[in-house]
């Protein structure tokens, strides 16, 4: 048991070393990456850096609070790249990425944040939030990066499950202008490697949350 339990330390140890590279998101942001997707005729995929206004409102339409952010108290950053498909010349899904640093139980470490996950309206219930979220974990696996993580409305946990991620328990804090605050949403998370489980104990998430 006591070889076991060593083996498995030096697995998560070597994630956690690993995760001190430099991020590599894959091309460069607004790079010439645009494919014609096998699932649904006619639906490109595309890479971006930060949204533009006009991109964001491509996506967002008409509907006032996307996000069900209303009322909420903490500040949340921008994604710097995104994963989008494209239909009929009009963005309708995005997923974003970005790197933070956590620390959990006394280690310090880098991970990839997924966050800014919609849909727009009239296309919902068509699969694209599980596809552009799949896109996006792909290009977070080719970082190198331990682990991926967000933060979510607990009705909208159950197609993150279904992808792999698993709920953190333990008390989450994040960093706000004025200092650290608690994370108000679920925060879950998932490997980007063959191996390797969340260290257990309180979280700490420099930088804001996304």
């Amino acid at each position: 048991c006591g070889e076991v339990l060593e083996m498995a330390h030096r697995r998560t140890a070597g994630l956690l070393r690993s995760a001190r590279r430099s991020t590599r998101w894959g091309p460069d942001p607004r790079a010439a990456l645009s494919t014609r997707s096998d699932w649904m005729a006619g639906v490109e995929i595309i890479d971006l850096g930060p949204l533009t206004d006009e991109e964001r409102a491509q996506l967002e339409g008409e509907e006032v609070d996307p996000f069900d952010a209303a009322g909420a108290t903490l500040q949340y950053r921008r994604k710097d790249r995104h994963v989008v498909l494209r239909d009929a010349g009009r963005l309708v899904a995005s997923a974003g990425l970005t790197q933070a640093e956590v620390e959990v139980a006394g280690q310090r470490f880098a991970v990839a944040g997924l966050g800014g996950v919609i849909v727009s309206a009239d296309r919902r219930g068509q699969g694209l939030a599980r596809r552009v979220v799949e896109l996006a974990l792909n290009r977070a696996e080719a970082t190198g990066l331990p682990f991926v993580i967000l933060f979510c409305h607990p009705d909208r946990a159950g197609l993150y499950e279904r992808l792999g991620f698993a709920t953190i328990a333990s008390p989450v804090s994040v960093e706000q202008p004025n200092g650290f605050a608690p994370m108000t949403q679920r925060m879950m998370w998932r490997t980007l490697q063959q191996t390797g489980s969340w260290p257990g104990g309180d979280v700490t998430v420099y930088d804001l949350p996304f």
